[in-house]
């Protein structure tokens, strides 16, 4: 829908309300963006183009702005930045019920979504665009980020694309802004390896959360004490608040994997929601712990997340605490 918005806008078709709400703060702030840089020329903007933000924005303002006629141009654009902010913001439904067609009022409403039931989502859906955005799911990330970088004529290895999503995790505006920073910094190459992610974002290539799980999916002690001495000496490296919850999830998928009758590593890839090129590390696990050594792992996964935030434990370290769960997972 946010694309849609803005190729139409491309075309010179608006709508006279924009509601942009919801939990993804990335794409609300993309169309705010376009809106304000792009809808009008400079020459148009200087006249024809008013901002206000939610918190220091009064409503009779903001409807005054909305009810001016354009000058020298055809369209005048009104944008209401962080409207969660913003009191009395019901009173705009005057306005939204009987917009001008020479006005396109773009609002961004963060974080929050406007109650359905309510009389202005009733209005907005009938008058303009209201769209509520999401938080992307885990699995959705590795191929959104590759799109991403391959929309900016470049491409990234596979192990550096997954050691990207693994420290950031589904923060779109970060993950935008960190690959901005490794593209400046390639000096015309135009494939993002694991080195640069290592240089240029400052996570290690071999001591990392992803490291880890690949280790313990190897049943490999040696590499897994290893990694985690490093966090030990490197806190910020791999706080246990990321190690257990990504462990949990990468051995709650080797547990479905024994519920699922896939017949390749494509089609168990797909029932997963996993990449395809890391596949062969969840059905590894699933040779190496059996069965019950998952059922085990898990538990232990909820005992040891528990002990983390000291429930049943009275100020074991973290890497304590990560080291007996791994002797503990492996034997």
């Amino acid at each position: 829908m946010i694309e849609k918005i803005i190729n139409d806008w491309k075309k010179q078709k608006f709508r006279p309300i924009y509601w942009l709400e919801g939990e993804e703060e990335y794409y609300i702030d993309e169309v705010m963006k376009y809106a304000e840089h792009h809808i009008l020329n400079e020459q148009e903007a200087g006249f024809n183009l008013t901002v206000f933000y939610g918190k220091d924005a009064q409503w009779p303002e903001v409807l005054n702005a909305c009810r001016r006629y354009p000058m020298f141009a055809d369209k005048q654009v009104v944008l209401l930045k962080e409207a969660q902010q913003m009191k009395d913001i019901e009173k705009l439904e005057s306005y939204i019920e009987h917009p001008l067609d020479s006005t396109i009022f773009v609002v961004s409403y963060k974080d929050k979504k406007v109650d359905g039931r309510s009389k202005l989502a009733k209005i907005l859906k009938q008058k303009g665009e209201m769209v509520t955005t999401k938080k992307m799911y885990d699995n959705q990330l590795p191929d959104w980020t590759n799109n991403h970088v391959q929309s900016l004529g470049y491409t990234i290895s596979q192990k550096a694309l997954m050691l990207l999503i693994d420290h950031i995790g589904n923060d779109l505006s970060r993950l935008v802004n960190e690959i901005d920073k490794i593209l400046v910094n390639l000096q015309g190459r135009k494939n993002i390896t694991e080195d640069d992610i290592e240089q240029f974002v400052g996570i290690s290539k071999e001591y990392n959360v992803f490291e880890l799980q690949a280790a313990m999916a190897q049943k490999d002690l040696y590499k897994a004490m290893r990694i985690i001495t490093y966090f030990e000496a490197n806190p910020k490296a791999g706080p246990i608040q990321l190690i257990l919850p990504s462990l949990y999830s990468f051995f709650s998928k080797v547990y479905m994997l024994y519920g699922i009758d896939a017949k390749d590593e494509k089609a168990a890839a797909s029932t997963l929601s996993v990449s395809p090129f890391f596949i062969k590390d969840y059905l590894s696990a699933a040779r190496k712990y059996d069965y019950n050594g998952v059922t085990q792992a898990l538990l232990l996964l909820h005992h040891y997340n528990l002990r983390s935030v000291g429930v049943g434990d009275t100020g074991t370290s973290d890497a304590g605490l990560l080291k007996e769960l791994v002797v503990k997972m492996m034997n």
